[in-house]
């Protein structure tokens, strides 16, 4: 007996193409470039929010360090200073206080004894 897979089918070639709106050209239309795309695509995607940790702490890092070397002090120092002094920022806060408000950033500086 011949079974055909129609309805099987197209269910999934439908989950597929939903999946891949926005996407470019044929890669939006026609199922196999579509799933060729959507595996790259949920490869890409699942790297990247593991990517994006890293490139957040090293912008905070680099932000950091500009406003450190910009009292004189380096970056290093500065965050083995904060441990003595049990001062206990994470580097997103101390970015954005070095960008934002560069007083209580200089203040901090004081309180670590670099300045």
């Amino acid at each position: 007996m011949r079974v055909k897979t129609g309805v099987v089918r197209r269910r999934r070639h439908k989950k597929i193409l939903k999946l891949a709106r926005g996407f470019y050209s044929g890669r939006r239309k026609h199922f196999r470039k579509a799933k060729e795309q959507l595996e790259r695509s949920m490869y890409y995607a699942f790297r990247d929010r593991k990517r994006k940790k890293r490139d957040f702490r090293r912008l905070w890092i680099t932000r950091i360090n500009a406003a450190c070397r910009s009292n004189g002090v380096s970056y290093s120092k500065f965050m083995h200073a904060l441990k003595l002094a049990n001062i206990e920022l994470d580097r997103k806060v101390l970015a954005d206080m070095a960008m934002n408000d560069t007083q209580s950033f200089q203040a901090i500086l004081k309180s670590t004894k670099l300045i």
